[in-house]
């Protein structure tokens, strides 16, 4: 998924005449998850201040080249289609192995029931369809557990 230039413009030119103390140049805009379903579904729970965190697979990010996050970086979320939806800023990073996620990341990621073990099956099944790396999956990969906060739409109070 990924969105179109002028639309991801003027999509950041408003948050900046929201909030002028915004970088002008345009973050990088990215969606949850490997499909369009993926993407709507966690975005949902981002914009109702559930879910603060993610996790991304290390070997995926050697894969494809992709830059690291860096904590005090902002993105633009988009939705399953394409479109710009919410801006985050990473928190806080930590590279861990699979089987040593906490509990505390598990439920920050918002997902199912919240736990340990629901967070592990459901990234398993991930890594194991949708990895961008061929090695997939193992239960002592290295994975980047992501903080963030969520800065545009506000958070529903109640969350």
């Amino acid at each position: 998924m990924t969105a179109d230039a002028e639309t991801l413009s003027a999509f950041w030119a408003a948050r900046r005449d929201e909030a002028p103390d915004l970088p002008e140049a345009v973050p990088e805009a990215w969606a949850f998850g490997a499909t369009p379903g993926h993407a709507d579904g966690l975005l949902d729970l981002v914009l109702r201040g559930i879910k603060d965190g993610t996790a991304s697979s290390m070997w995926d990010y050697e894969a494809t080249g992709d830059p690291l996050p860096e904590v005090g970086e902002l993105s633009v979320i988009l939705d399953g289609r394409g479109e710009p939806r919410a801006v985050i800023e990473t928190t806080d990073l930590q590279v861990v192995p699979f089987d040593q996620v906490g509990e505390e990341h598990a439920r920050a990621e918002g997902e199912g029931d919240r736990t340990l073990a629901h967070w592990r099956a459901v990234h398993e099944r991930y890594w194991r369809e949708h990895s961008e790396n061929p090695r997939g999956y193992e239960s002592d990969m290295p994975v980047l557990c992501e903080r963030f906060r969520l800065l545009w739409p506000e958070a529903p109070a109640e969350a």
